[in-house]
């Protein structure tokens, strides 16, 4: 087995996940028009994250989403005005709102989430399962990694 340059091994995981990221963008951007056709690429990964992790205030979805106030503010409108999103007075602090999916905001969600199910079972179709199991528990860890480094910062 050939050594692996540590140097080399850095490179090309920041390059490939330069190309995850660019390639990201671009799909959520195309998934959030699926939700609706006025929609920007924010819409997906906040109605996501409501549908995940919701209720939650404006200020979370800030804060774990990593955009600025007036785009989430701007999304958020959006997608309660189409029917998407809820607001309901926080049951802690009446003077805030906490946002959830609609239960027409979940239907389209789970429609595109199956559907992007589907083609990432078709795409690694000739991968080992225990491949695929690999890459999910890599990006958990990825993904933790970058929270605690928000965390840090934040």
């Amino acid at each position: 087995m050939t050594p692996v340059d540590t140097h080399e091994a850095y490179v090309q995981v920041e390059r490939e996940i330069g190309l995850l990221l660019r390639r990201s963008r671009a799909i959520s951007a195309r998934l959030s028009r699926e939700l609706h056709p006025d929609l920007d690429g924010a819409a997906y990964g906040l109605l996501a994250l409501l549908q995940d992790a919701g209720p939650l205030r404006a200020s979370d979805l800030v804060a774990r989403l990593g955009l600025d106030k007036s785009t989430v503010s701007r999304q958020v409108s959006t997608l309660v005005a189409l029917g998407l999103v809820t607001r309901e007075a926080d049951p802690a602090d009446g003077r805030a709102q906490v946002l959830s999916t609609s239960p027409e905001g979940a239907a389209r969600l789970s429609r595109i989430r199956d559907a992007r199910r589907a083609r990432w079972e078709a795409d690694l179709a000739d991968w080992p399962t225990e491949d695929v199991a690999t890459l999910g528990e890599l990006l958990a860890r990825l993904n933790r990694l970058g929270e605690a480094r928000e965390a840090e910062d934040g």
